[in-house]
């Protein structure tokens, strides 16, 4: 299959977690022999970012674990649609893109492709932004793909979209895996940004305090870190060490004895059964995890065997002191959260999932792909 992607970022995942499922995603599709083609817009807020923050050379870093991708960089105001979509069998439009674009590959669809389209929602904006989601104008779009089930239902209860399928994130195993490290550089890391102050009273009593108390050489990486921030992690002994590259995080795991999981509020309030993809990313690493409360609602982990659940700011206390000093307590949980996501949470899973998507859309796409 031809498969186009209009996405906010491939080449930065400066604050922008989607980054690292669509290079997962897209890679696993080229692996299969698709044609993939990832469009991306020149004034992306991330890669901007990332540009000004560490240099123009840092937007080719990823190339480094994913040699196979590259995205094409365009104007808006000059962008070819009917180019662009020449011979596409599938088209995923994701959330973080401008309202007339979605609306504008909606009307080609209509009036000129016969393609499978699909808007790709990997964000908490259905509630926290309802204004500028219910904006999108989907009414040409096949479906939405929506990284939860609490997602997809505000899809149809609100009637955003005619129908919408659950396509939760997931790790991609070929770069994020178990790596062996000559030695450790402390107890604990954690990598996350720090957002719009979305969890910053969990922050300081799921990571800083019990760091603190416990006096664990800790680390945390990341951007977007406020200066009270930053002085409140440099008060409790905290190592802050800025943005690092996705692909670098496995060997970044590898070098510490445990993490943690914080959600922000909007996930741990509003929409049980996301956790974000960096869950996926350590477990399939072999990390001890610990999480902050958060919902599994839709049963994609084992709590208690996969990672530990910590209810209080005390009880995470509790529970590091016990991954960090029972080395099989940790073992098993590095064991069965690799495992998990093995068996379960793949890119590959999720590049399955999206195909059978789209057979059962359009048999036709899958049928031709086939017998070539």
């Amino acid at each position: 299959m031809r498969v186009v992607m209009f996405y906010h970022s491939l080449r930065s995942d400066w604050n922008h977690g989607n980054a690292h499922f669509l290079r997962g995603v897209a890679s696993e599709l080229v692996h299969r022999g698709h044609d993939v083609c990832i469009y991306e817009p020149a004034d992306a807020w991330s890669a901007a970012n990332l540009a000004a923050d560490h240099g123009a050379e840092a937007l080719d870093d990823y190339r480094r674990a994913y040699p196979t991708l590259r995205s094409t960089v365009y104007d808006l105001a000059t962008l070819d649609l009917d180019d662009a979509l020449d011979g596409a069998d599938l088209v995923l439009v994701h959330e973080w893109n401008d309202h007339d674009l979605v609306a504008r590959i909606g009307r080609h669809r209509a009036s000129d492709g016969e393609y499978v389209l699909l808007f790709h929602d990997t964000h908490h904006r259905a509630v926290t932004a309802s204004a500028s989601m219910s904006g999108y104008d989907l009414t040409h779009y096949d479906g939405v793909l929506a990284f939860g089930r609490a997602i997809r239902d505000i899809y149809i209860k609100e009637g955003w979209a005619a129908s919408a399928y659950v396509w939760h994130e997931a790790a991609d195993t070929q770069v994020f895996h178990p790596i062996t490290a000559p030695e450790r550089d402390g107890d604990l890391v954690w990598i996350g940004n720090w957002g719009d102050d979305e969890r910053a009273a969990e922050l300081r009593e799921f990571l800083v305090d019990p760091v603190a108390e416990l006096a664990l050489r800790a680390r945390v990486h990341g951007v977007r870190y406020p200066d009270h921030a930053r002085e409140m992690l440099a008060a409790a002994g905290i190592e802050y060490a800025g943005w690092l590259p996705n692909y670098r995080a496995p060997e970044t795991f590898a070098r510490f004895g445990a993490t943690v999981h914080v959600p922000r509020r909007p996930y741990a309030r509003a929409l049980p059964g996301i956790p974000t993809i960096r869950v996926f990313e350590a477990l399939a690493c072999g990390i001890p995890l610990i999480s902050a409360p958060w919902d599994d609602a839709e049963h994609l982990f084992s709590p208690g065997t996969d990672y530990l659940v910590a209810r209080t700011g005390s009880e995470m206390k509790r529970l590091l002191q016990d991954v960090l000093h029972d080395a099989a307590l940790a073992g098993s949980l590095a064991e069965h959260g690799r495992r998990t996501i093995e068996t379960r949470h793949t890119c590959a899973h999720r590049v399955d999932e999206l195909l059978g998507i789209v057979a059962e859309l359009a048999p036709s796409r899958i049928e031709d792909t086939a017998s070539v």
